[in-house]
């Protein structure tokens, strides 16, 4: 009787296993889920690890942290300053520009898949599934971030669907830059007219409205000539052996 209700047990986990893998349908609900499970653990994780920093770090150590949050207030502050007067200056000449960038913050849960650091879920309550974000951490390009099974997922630098558009040298020859699934990332499209060297450093241009002009993504190693165009081999300045907060760019302008 035990041996059948034993077989029983395991021929119906293995047709839910299979049904759960081959059924998108069921894959979005669980993985919602697990990763509000996971959210609500690094939340009480954090709480947590904060109330014991509060109570039993030196006195000395939480004054700087409070002072560097100050000062880092006051920046922001000033840039928001300016930000509204240089938008003012912008509507007393009827420009339609307008400079109103908005990014949040967010937190990694976990990665998405075991073996593959290039794909970390989010935890990004208001996120929106039909757009794609530009990632950032330590104000450095990161990658972007794009839907999958209804949540926020990080596809860093070095995944190969991870593109976003750049400029090299001081020139600013225009590409497309992507991962390689390696430590290297490739810049494609780069026009063969406009002169680039090895060394030459690799920024945001701001064109996909996904980043800022100007955010530092990692300087040329190699290029190589192809059809019409030649292809540089970059060195990204991102390290992704800590991948635990992130900022995300929500609006550009």
């Amino acid at each position: 009787m035990n041996k059948q209700l034993f077989s029983l047990l395991t021929l119906f986990t293995a047709l839910f296993v299979g049904a759960i893998y081959y059924n998108t349908s069921l894959q979005t609900p669980i993985s919602s889920f697990l990763n509000s499970i996971k959210a609500t653990y690094l939340n009480s994780i954090s709480y947590v690890s904060d109330s014991i920093d509060e109570h039993f770090r030196q006195q000395s150590s939480i004054i700087d942290l409070r002072e560097k949050l100050d000062m880092y207030k006051e920046t922001h502050l000033i840039s928001q300053q300016v930000a509204v007067e240089l938008n003012q200056l912008f509507q007393e000449n009827n420009s339609s520009l307008k400079t109103k960038p908005e990014v949040e913050l967010v937190r990694s849960i976990s990665y998405a898949k075991f073996g593959d650091h290039n794909k970390i879920w989010l935890d990004m309550p208001d996120f929106n599934t039909s757009k794609v974000y530009g990632l950032t951490a330590n104000e450095l390009t990161a990658g972007i971030v794009v839907a999958s099974k209804g949540q926020a997922l990080a596809l860093l630098n070095g995944d190969i669907k991870s593109s976003y558009a750049v400029y090299i040298g001081e020139n600013k020859a225009p590409g497309i830059v992507h991962g390689n699934n390696e430590e290297l990332l490739i810049v494609d499209f780069v026009p063969t007219w406009i002169p680039i060297k090895v060394g030459d450093e690799v920024l945001t241009s701001g064109l996909d409205r996904l980043f800022f002009e100007g955010l530092k993504v990692g300087v040329v190693v190699k290029i190589e000539q192809a059809q019409g165009y030649r292809n540089a081999t970059i060195k990204p300045y991102y390290n992704a052996s800590n991948p635990n907060y992130f900022h995300v760019i929500k609006e550009v302008r």
